[in-house]
């Protein structure tokens, strides 16, 4: 087994592992995301979370945020479709310290997108949990279509970070109260947003609802998530039409894992569920070993 140290660096956090013949013998976490460097250069990041750690004898395959023009180096995008099995042959070097994994792209007069770290939890996932069609939930969700071992088609889904702006910086969450966990709220808010395809109408019921007194005011984070994962997940189902027959592949983990599989019950959509980090820790195990041959 191959000893390397593999590094998910996002925007807003970063997480480090060190294997040795294939075993984790230690793992870091630190805030400093791209986005949250506090005044450091990311080489300076990096040399704190890798520190006393053997950076200079063995691979160090990075993935996420860190390969953006926001990150430590701007790594190129691989157009799609493309197959997964080519990220290894497409690492960039950066100060001879690192290799970082590239995202993939979709540029087409009807798709414009792109993905950073997701590819590399796809490409454990193909080992995993092989599927035809893969979700990634998150502040941009993605949907992935695949044939083989290629990617074909994706699209981005601003869920996450939607429900987050419209609490906190639209009328819907203004004068709130702190929210508590209420899983009726969300199950009606998935029904709501899975039946009713005209989500900007029903928006602003977010609101009108606790203002008249029919849903707690507590409720309403949890009714807001529902909407938007069902509506997300409705729309997806028509235009990716995932196989009836088998499940489509989920990496998730925690509460969001559990709030999709919900809707993916509600929707009718088979599923099987991956852990992120076991997606995205075999991935980059699968790059390390193309490197050590």
């Amino acid at each position: 087994m191959t000893s390397y140290i593999a590094i998910d660096w996002g925007s807003t956090n970063l997480r480090a592992w060190h294997y040795q013949q294939g075993k984790c013998i230690d793992q870091r976490r630190s805030e400093a995301g791209v986005t949250r460097l506090a005044g450091r250069s990311p080489a300076e990041v990096f040399a704190s979370i890798t520190a006393g750690w053997p950076v200079e004898q063995l691979p160090v395959v990075m993935a996420g945020m860190v390969g953006s023009n926001a990150g430590w180096q701007s790594v190129p995008y691989l157009p799609c479709p493309v197959a997964l099995t080519q990220l290894a042959s497409n690492l960039s070097s950066v100060q001879g310290k690192a290799w970082i994994v590239p995202g993939l792209s979709i540029e087409r007069r009807d798709n414009h997108n792109i993905m950073r770290g997701e590819e590399t939890q796809l490409l454990g996932a193909f080992s995993l949990a092989p599927s035809t069609t893969y979700v990634l939930p998150g502040t941009h969700a993605k949907w992935v279509q695949t044939e083989g071992d290629s990617v074909r088609d994706f699209r981005s889904v601003m869920t996450g970070e939607l429900h987050h702006l419209l609490l906190q910086h639209s009328l819907l969450g203004a004068g709130l109260p702190p929210q508590q966990p209420d899983a009726a709220a969300f199950r009606d808010g998935l029904e709501t947003g899975c039946n009713d395809r005209s989500i900007l109408s029903r928006l602003f019921e977010v609101r009108a609802a606790h203002i008249l007194g029919s849903r707690p005011a507590e409720s309403t984070s949890e009714f807001l998530s529902g909407l938007l994962i069902g509506h997300e997940v409705a729309l997806m189902q028509q235009q990716f039409a995932p196989d009836s027959h088998s499940p489509l592949t989920l990496i998730a983990d925690g509460s969001l894992a559990e709030r999709y599989q919900q809707a993916m019950i509600f929707a009718g959509i088979p599923a099987q569920l991956l852990e992120g980090d076991v997606a995205f820790l075999h991935g980059i195990r699968s790059i390390a070993d193309e490197l050590a041959d």
